[in-house]
Order: structure tokens, then C-alpha cells, then sequence
């Protein structure tokens, strides 16, 4: 699936694009963003998985991850035109369209559907990261691990062991007791 074609899925709409995406291939370990760049994409994956984390105090710690079918961005910086306090790294090879900051603020002037999609995911960052928040406010790592288990699987079936735990917010050795009586 491209944007076209998710535009039309989720809009129900045929209309011609009204802003310019551009198609990237980028290698395994590339930054698509650095910590420190202000965001001038919205980005959608077509093929590979793309990580999204921070440093604090020398430590990586993951924000999200993201597969085909999916948005994704430095969504702060993309916003408020400011520097990035993460970075978006492909985890494999990946595929990606792009739409620029000012193709789409521009659309945005004469377009519903831009209007539309804006909207959409804006309240899906939103809701996604809200739910996060909570998560980590509220729940056990046992029981943030068995919601990604039944909510996210693709993550625990691709992503390396330790960035999972980096993910949940535990040590490695942590998620590997966890696992271990989750499964016996």
C-alpha cells in the first residue's frame, strides 16, 4: 500500500494527491531524522521497520516502532518547526514516501482530504501516545508485556530482544524472567 491507496481506503475518496510525495529507499541503520533536525517530512512506510528513540543520560530509550502501513515523524519538530529530541532509524531496509512540510501546509489551504488526513493523524499520534503515558503510569511490565504480546505482536516476532526491553522500559534480563513464566 502507498498513501494514495490509504487515502482512498480510509477517506473513500479517488481525487488526485493534492501535495508532492517523494519515494526513498534508505539501507538498514540509517537516520532518517537525527536528534537535533527539525522534521520536514511525514513519513509513510511501505516495506521495513523504523525505530523512534531518545538519549537520556547516554541511554537509548525507544519510543515507538513502525511497520508497513504506517505514518510516521519526529512529530513534535514536524509541528512546532523545532529541533527533534529523538531520532527515527531504519531497522532494516525500508522503503518510504515522504510529503514535505510546506506541500502539505500549503494543501492544507485548499484541500479537505489534506485537511482530513491531518486530522486522522494527529488524533492517532495523540491517542497512541496518551495511552502509552498511561500504560507506564499505571501498569506492571508483566502486564505492559502481555498487552504488546496481544496488541502489538509483530513487535515481539521482529524486533530484537533488547530493544523490546528498551521499548517496555525494563532490562533485558527483566524481559527474559518475564517471558520465562509467562511461558511455563
Amino acid at each position: 500500500m502507498n498513501i494514495a491507496s490509504y487515502i482512498q481506503h480510509t477517506f473513500g475518496t479517488n481525487e488526485p494527491l493534492p501535495f508532492e510525495v517523494k519515494q526513498h529507499s534508505f539501507a538498514k541503520k540509517h537516520i532518517i531524522t537525527n536528534i537535533g533536525d527539525v522534521e520536514q517530512n511525514i513519513y509513510y512506510l511501505t516495506s521495513g521497520i523504523v525505530e523512534a528513540a531518545m538519549l537520556k543520560d547516554g541511554d537509548e530509550r525507544i519510543v515507538d516502532f513502525f511497520f508497513p502501513g504506517q505514518f510516521f515523524a519526529a512529530y513534535t519538530s514536524f509541528l512546532t518547526r523545532k529541533a527533534a529530541d529523538v531520532y527515527l532509524r531504519c531497522l532494516t531496509d525500508c522503503t518510504i514516501e515522504a510529503m514535505p512540510y510546506q506541500h502539505l501546509t500549503d494543501a492544507y489551504k485548499t484541500s479537505l482530504i489534506t485537511n482530513q488526513l491531518g486530522r486522522h493523524l494527529t488524533e492517532t499520534v495523540y491517542l497512541a501516545r496518551t495511552q502509552r503515558e498511561k500504560d507506564f503510569l499505571t501498569k506492571s511490565a508483566e502486564q505492559r508485556y502481555i498487552e504488546l504480546l496481544q496488541n502489538r505482536p509483530e513487535i515481539i516476532e521482529q524486533i530484537q530482544v533488547n530493544k523490546v526491553a528498551k521499548y517496555l522500559g525494563i532490562h533485558p534480563e527483566s524481559l527474559s524472567r518475564l517471558r520465562k513464566e509467562i511461558n511455563t
